[in-house]
């Protein structure tokens, strides 16, 4: 049986989702409300309780023309100055209070040989997921609400690696993400399978602060290898840690969301909510 905490995640993607594919028709607070079976008060209560602004006002954070705008807006701040001073606003960027500690060669190599991982299964505002840990750090986060998957997913990742079902500090100190205070974030460690180039790559990503958005074009030029948006792009599909990690983030220059490993629904549901988010912080 879903959660409570699931099954309005559910209803607020299957909204966004009919949003999304209705948007030429504007469709109304009560045509919403109806294709998820909910009161139009209901509906409304509920969506701003979970994204903390009124439907209309997160369609706005999800349209094309606003991402446009924040790529716009964040070519000479974004990218001259945050990354270079670390500016985060009220929002705090993730890179103040996450750090990346690439594996081993042998580690990488071996598939986790003589790696002990802890791992769990957690709720969130975008659906369940798993989380798993070495001692060192969180080595893996994906959205997923069969549980079996997920499990069967992670240790396709580091086959020779011993497995336990156990919640650490850890996992706990990762989860905490998911709560407003981003201010009081306790520091997160990731200790992540990737070669040199994927860790570059992830590493920038973690310096676009939250609410604004990059691209795959904007990343190259950041890690040096402008002609390489392909590669970045692969890269960037291969993070192996949702949403810690915000590949969310970069789009396409467009405006256009572009795919997301686990689920463009989710890639949407996730930028409007950190737009929101930041909203409130800075009112």
């Amino acid at each position: 049986m879903n959660t409570q905490q699931q099954i309005n995640y559910n209803r607020i993607a299957e909204a966004i989702e009919y949003i999304k594919n209705n948007f030429k028709e504007q469709p109304n607070l009560d045509e919403v409300a109806e294709q998820v079976h909910l009161s139009p008060f209901h509906f409304q209560r509920l969506f701003s309780e979970w994204a903390g602004t009124t439907p209309k006002k997160f369609l706005q954070y999800t349209s094309i023309e606003h991402a446009k705008k924040l790529l716009s807006d964040n070519q000479a701040t974004l990218f001259d100055t945050a990354f270079e001073t670390g500016l985060s606003g009220t929002g705090r960027l993730h890179d103040l209070f996450i750090n990346i500690e690439g594996m081993t060669p042998a580690e990488y190599k071996n598939g986790g040989n003589n790696l002990s991982i802890n791992y769990s299964f957690a709720e969130s505002p975008f659906g369940n997921l798993i989380v798993a840990s070495t001692p060192k750090g969180v080595c893996y986060m994906a959205f997923n609400d069969d549980e079996a998957i997920a499990l069967n997913d992670l240790k396709a990742k580091f086959p020779n690696a011993t497995f336990q079902r156990k919640v650490d500090l850890i996992q706990q100190n990762s989860l905490f993400i998911f709560q407003n205070d981003w201010n009081k974030l306790p520091e997160v460690k990731l200790h992540l399978k990737g070669t040199d180039f994927q860790l570059k790559v992830w590493e920038t990503l973690l310096k676009i602060p939250i609410g604004n958005l990059s691209t795959y074009g904007n990343i190259a030029e950041q890690i040096g290898k402008p002609n390489a948006s392909r590669a970045v792009g692969t890269a960037i599909g291969s993070n192996p840690v949702a949403f810690l990690i915000p590949c969310h983030r970069v789009i396409q220059s467009s405006g256009n969301i572009g795919g997301y490993m686990w689920g463009n629904t989710r890639k949407t549901a996730i930028i409007g909510w950190e737009s929101a988010k930041i909203d409130i912080l800075e009112m």
